[in-house]
């Protein structure tokens, strides 16, 4: 099917990584610039923490699914999370890559979680029967 599309937008954001303590590090912001140019980006924010940004769809799973499990890979600790609400486009394939580096991750011996899931993302593990564990994690 078409993938689900969200509105384009061109935004300065700032992001400050997870501390110890569950609440955000201010000592260490990061900027970044969120736009619809078409690539996916998965950018570490510290403390096992990524951004997962841009379109994940049939046109960007593959790159998608490396960089992803490169970023994952080269983290420090036992413990990840993705936040996902920079995901601005999704379909079937980005799903799947989601669900492979879930699969990746608990070979590893690491958790994974998501955060920020986009509705339509949502929507397609349901229907898919693989809601519990997308929202769950690993």
């Amino acid at each position: 099917g078409q993938p689900t599309t969200f509105p384009p937008t061109q935004a300065s954001v700032q992001l400050a990584p997870i501390g110890p303590d569950g609440k955000p590090d201010l000592s260490k912001i990061y900027s970044a610039v969120v736009n619809p140019d078409g690539t996916f980006e998965v950018v570490a924010s510290g403390n096992g923490r990524f951004a997962a940004r841009g379109p994940l769809t049939f046109a960007t799973a593959r790159q998608a699914q490396e960089q992803g499990l490169r970023s994952l890979a080269s983290a420090a600790g036992r413990e990840l999370e993705v936040d996902c609400g920079g995901i601005t486009a999704s379909d079937s394939a980005g799903l799947a890559v989601l669900l492979d580096w879930l699969g990746a991750m608990k070979r590893a011996g690491r958790a994974l979680r998501y955060t920020h899931l986009p509705a339509g993302l949502v929507a397609l593990a349901r229907i898919s029967e693989v809601e519990e564990l997308l929202e769950r994690g690993v």
